[in-house]
């Protein structure tokens, strides 16, 4: 029993994690930055990681250790203090960047491409995998039971053939009997015929001898006329019949030498080498895998998911071409899968560094509607693997492929709900199976992994297998609980690139502000009020928007004029708004006096909030 609620963690990470390819082990780093014991908890790092392919599959127990988040939970101190990793920062895709051991390998890598290309063999099928001793076994039992088989059934067909020849003989002996009698009957017949023809012939020859001589004669008349007549016509139907006898007499000879020399210029043609067939062109992501300095960033990537081992990241990429090729890649792009999953897996904004963010909600499976459409037969699990593989491959083509570009994306992990989800076994089938085919045929495209909504049971043990991570590994997984993910996200995403249900600003449709217009952040600490003043010197409009994150807190706004004798209005009655509201509060007001917008803030709770608003002013002409 206590091995189960571990089962759906190794899911949950593994069905979201992107593969990474890493060295061996670093020790863990000491912290860097100075921050309260309860954000010290947070960096939870999972547990241990397996190499299957280029990637590392995060297991259950590799990850159960961030400090829990919420405020009944007691922070972990001393020894029990996970320490907080560097940020990760990725590897330059600069040929000229590299180290001269990487140049090798990525010279290297090109030419067996090269050598593959001009062979046609990336795209050619694989061997047949070398048959396995039991089945050899096996093969020869049954090749020696057909053996003896055969055997028996041609003992039984010879001793039935010489019975049955035994009997034709007798047979053949009956009718030779008869044959010979017959025959010697039907020779003394026809010889007695062959006399009375004779006698016959003699008499008609004697009478009719001299009848053939005279028409033999006229018959030579006859043709010496026809002669004369046409060597009157003159030179042409000489011409003509001697041409007639040259044609007949080359007929007669035998076939004429043009057709014997385009018979001998077919067997030249057969006999000589086919022309040289141009090199193959593959490409990945719609980028050639050689052409130029984009085709360099793709073979990197590669080689960075084998650890530079070159003949592994060609088998990586061989492998990969025939994938994308039995799988149907170019026409999947294409292929309308539905908008049925739209909500459990999204890309929404992109990070601070201009990576694009891609969103994964398991929690959405709890609609059993769609856990039923999604994974009630195999058929059904197949296309949602296919839409997966869609979506992302569609999120690959717009990156930047270029050496300073952005190559990589950013993975945030909602793990709301998911322990009851990734429990379900049709669930855990298609994620890994999804997962799989992730680490082997994308590597190296995730620049963070970012975890939140973490539960409890997620957090426990990673203190003691840190130390069993590479830094790497460490700096692009991060954790966070559900009471600070939030402010985990900000640290990497700006608030306007959040999506609205994680703490952010950025809502789908018409509104009055979008994600080119910046959120300014203030963290309000405990039993304290914050204020937000906004000034006009002219007639003006004033529209902004904000929220608290979890709020709890009282709001209000109001307008003061900056004459002494002016009336203070109250643009929005002071009230206090739960937290399970978490709306985003839009409002407007149109000063038509100098003076100024002022809103407040009242935190009276023994917590720190994290405060974000924008606005927009507009003068208001005469």
């Amino acid at each position: 029993m206590a091995e189960e609620p571990q089962k759906p963690a190794e899911e949950v990470v593994a069905a979201v994690a992107q593969p990474e390819t890493e060295a061996q082990p670093d020790k863990p780093v000491p912290e860097t930055d100075k921050e309260t014991q309860a954000d010290k908890a947070e960096a939870a790092v999972p547990e241990a990681e397996k190499k299957e392919g280029d990637a590392v599959v995060v297991t259950e127990k590799a990850v159960e250790g961030e400090a829990a988040e919420s405020e009944a939970e007691k922070p972990v101190e001393g020894k029990n203090q996970i320490a907080q990793s560097v940020s990760f920062k990725e590897e330059s895709y600069v040929v000229g960047d590299l180290p001269e051991a990487q140049k090798k390998a990525l010279d290297d890598l090109k030419n067996l491409i090269q050598e593959a290309l001009n062979k046609h063999e990336l795209s050619s099928p694989p061997p047949p995998p070398p048959p396995k001793e039991e089945d050899k076994k096996k093969e020869e039992a049954v090749a020696a039971a057909e053996e003896k088989k055969e055997e028996a059934e041609e003992k039984k067909e010879e001793a039935a053939a010489a019975e049955e020849e035994k009997k034709e003989e007798v047979v053949a002996a009956e009718e030779k009997k008869e044959e010979v009698v017959a025959a010697a009957e039907e020779e003394k017949k026809e010889e007695a015929a062959a006399a009375e023809e004779e006698k016959k012939e003699e008499v008609v020859a004697a009478a009719e001898e001299p009848k053939v001589e005279e028409k033999a004669e006229a018959e030579v008349k006859k043709e010496t006329v026809e002669v004369v007549e046409k060597t009157e016509d003159g030179a042409k139907t000489v011409e003509a019949i001697e041409e007639s006898v040259v044609s007949v007499k080359v007929e007669e000879e035998g076939p004429s030498s043009s057709a014997v020399a385009v018979e001998e210029e077919k067997k030249e043609e057969a006999a000589a080498p086919p022309p040289p067939q141009a090199p193959e062109e593959v490409s990945i992501w719609g980028i050639p895998l050689l052409a130029d300095e984009r085709s360099d960033v793709i073979l990197l990537k590669f080689l960075r998911a084998r650890d530079f081992k070159v003949k592994d990241a060609f088998t990586m990429i061989k492998n990969t071409v025939r994938w994308r090729k039995e799988f149907g890649i170019d026409s999947l792009i294409e292929e309308d899968l539905g908008s049925d999953w739209d909500k459990v897996v999204f890309t929404q904004g992109v990070d601070k560094e201009g990576h694009p963010v891609c969103y994964n909600v398991f929690g959405e499976f709890e609609n059993k509607e769609l856990y039923q459409k999604t994974f009630s037969d195999e058929e059904k699990r197949q296309k949602f693997i296919r839409w997966r593989i869609q979506l992302l491959e569609k999120s690959v083509r717009k990156l930047d492929f270029s050496p300073r570009g952005i190559s990589t994306i950013v993975q945030v992990n909602d793990l709301k709900n998911s322990p009851g989800q990734l429990s379900k076994r049709e669930l855990r089938q298609a994620t890994n199976q999804a997962l799989q085919l992730l680490q082997d045929n994308y590597p190296e495209f995730v620049a963070k992994q970012v975890f939140i909504n973490v539960p409890w049971w997620y957090l426990a043990f990673s203190r003691m297998i840190s130390a069993f991570l590479t830094q790497r590994t460490k700096s692009k997984f991060v954790f966070a609980g559900p009471s600070k993910s939030a402010e985990t996200l900000f640290k990497y995403i700006a608030p306007e690139q959040v999506p609205v249900q994680y703490g952010g600003l950025s809502r789908e449709g018409e509104q009055e502000f979008s994600t080119a217009d910046p959120v300014t952040e203030v963290t309000i600490k405990p039993a304290t009020k914050h204020t937000v003043e906004f000034s006009f010197a002219e007639k003006s409009h004033l529209v902004w928007e904000l929220r608290v994150v979890g709020w709890d807190v009282s709001h209000g706004a109001e307008f003061a004029p900056s004459a002494d004798d002016g009336y203070t209005v109250i643009v929005q009655k002071s009230r206090k708004i739960a937290p399970a509201d978490e709306t985003v509060i839009c409002n407007s007001f149109k000063v038509g006096e100098p003076g100024k917008v002022v809103l407040t803030i009242d935190n009276q709770t023994s917590k720190k909030k994290k405060l974000l608003y924008r606005s927009k002013t507009t003068p208001i002409s005469e």
